[in-house]
């Protein structure tokens, strides 16, 4: 999968969701861009809406607190710049269908949230703009989450898009999400499950434990909501994210944890080149054995270095006739044995 120059084939996307931490304040929103940056975040993420079209009025309380976090478009795209200037990837999570026409200029690729994973017309509205897509999997069954990604792939495919790239984020949406709940096995399952897709962790868990873990177990997005103090408000979601000190840390574990998976492939690493002959085993006489002798099993032992014949060259050696003296630890090399063969009891 790729966005913008994020090659999920070579690195580990870390997302500092900003979300609402900035609750409606444009400088705080700044602010948290230049420390997502300065942390070693590739990516920041928002949340573009219209409060109107996101949640009822009748939810009076709700609906005031998310009409005061309301970010212009305008707005969005100084931090769209801002964010490139600082070699982020600027991304934004739409709410409703007008937001997704907001951000298409400002974007590389387009979130879905666990929330509207079932919201089929955001779905088809982002998925036409034929942009990479992160899809998070929470409230969702393995059901809901083939029916996502068919559509999306269906959209692509009428519109003879090709692959864009779809990530599917395995997630939990309790804040926080509690370890026990935290299910990071999903991941493995998912990754069996869509093999054409980029598999990743968006984490509502307190600290950065989950993360690094979901990485070892093969995620290549991490998520994590990130505030500049996590008791800035009583606002739930400061008390779940990373403040700029904790996603410093996640990202240098993160690194870390990438540079130790390596790769799938089983082969002999060179940092293992200087002590294979010292760790491997060479076929030697295991008790003094003279001149003319047929050797048996019996007069052979294994021992290391490995500098000689190694084990599973026994059939070199089982029935040949030495042709010198050989003193027991003696490598039993070819050039100590005639060249017939003997019938010798093994």
């Amino acid at each position: 999968m790729l966005i913008e120059t994020w090659d999920s084939q070579n690195d580990v996307l870390l997302i500092a969701e900003v979300g609402n931490n900035h609750e409606g304040s444009f400088a705080l929103a700044q602010d948290l861009v230049g420390l997502a940056a300065e942390a070693g975040a590739g990516a920041v993420k928002f949340q573009t809406f219209r409060t109107e079209h996101y949640v009822s009025p009748s939810e009076s309380e709700r609906f005031a607190r998310l009409k005061r976090f309301e970010l212009s478009g305008e707005q969005f795209a100084k931090l769209a710049q801002q964010a490139r200037d600082a070699g982020l990837i600027f991304l934004s999570t739409p709410f409703d269908l007008g937001s997704v026409a907001v951000l298409e200029p400002l974007v590389s690729a387009y979130k879905i949230a666990s929330g509207d994973n079932t919201f089929y017309p955001l779905i088809e509205a982002v998925a036409r703009r034929g942009k990479p897509m992160l899809v998070s999997t929470g409230i969702a069954d393995m059901q809901q989450i083939r029916y996502a990604d068919a559509l999306v792939r269906r959209v692509w495919a009428e519109a003879e898009q090709g692959d864009p790239g779809l990530a599917i984020l395995h997630c939990v949406s309790a804040y926080p999400t509690p370890p026990e709940e935290a299910n990071l096995a999903t991941i493995s399952t998912l990754a069996a499950a869509f093999p054409d897709a980029t598999v990743g962790y968006s984490d509502h868990t307190i600290g950065i434990d989950a993360a690094v873990l979901a990485v070892g177990l093969g995620a290549r997005i991490i998520e994590k909501h990130f505030t500049i103090d996590n008791n800035y408000s009583s606002f739930r979601d400061h008390q779940l994210s990373a403040n700029p000190e904790a996603l410093r840390e996640m990202a240098d574990r993160i690194r870390t944890a990438s540079v130790m998976l390596g790769s799938s492939v089983k082969e002999r690493r060179s940092c293992e080149d200087a002590g294979a002959i010292a760790n491997r085993r060479s076929i030697v006489a295991d008790h003094d054995l003279s001149a003319g002798a047929v050797l048996t099993m019996s007069d052979l032992t294994w021992v290391r270095p490995g500098t000689g014949l190694p084990p599973g060259a026994e059939t070199l050696v089982l029935g040949r006739r030495l042709t010198r003296n050989l003193p027991a630890g003696s490598p039993i090399l070819k050039a100590d044995l005639d060249e017939g063969a003997q019938d010798a009891p093994r």
